[in-house]
């Protein structure tokens, strides 16, 4: 069985390029956003790993994170960020919060499938 990760970030294209790297090796569930991924983890659903943009509305990664990592349920799931913020203040706070890692957008995919693979 494949695991399962799930990317939040409300860019389509990014979901699209995930896909064609990761779908062969993982199960990879799009949300283009925090709010519609909260729903779809309350419906049962458990991912092995959460990506996430940081930048996007109705709810920010940052706060998605902090959501995840205040509830019992979810809190033990690994979370990545991803950004195209290169602030060191941001990235130090959000790994102190629960982050796994921090990836700077625009990645190589490769790159992001080694780092992964640390989690999975």
């Amino acid at each position: 069985m494949l695991k399962q990760i799930l990317l939040v970030d409300d860019k389509a294209s990014i979901g699209k390029v995930l896909s064609m790297y990761l779908g062969k090796e993982y199960d990879l569930v799009y949300c283009e956003d925090p709010l519609k991924a909260i729903e779809w983890l309350h419906e049962g659903n458990e991912p092995n790993l959460i990506i996430s943009d940081i930048r996007m509305p109705k709810m920010t990664g940052s706060e998605f994170l902090s959501y995840l990592k205040s509830n019992e349920l979810f809190k033990h799931i690994p979370v990545m960020m991803l950004s195209s913020e290169e602030s060191t203040t941001e990235r130090i706070r959000l790994l102190e919060e629960g982050a796994v890692d921090y990836i700077l957008k625009p990645f190589n995919p490769m790159e992001l499938k080694v780092r992964l693979q640390k989690f999975l």
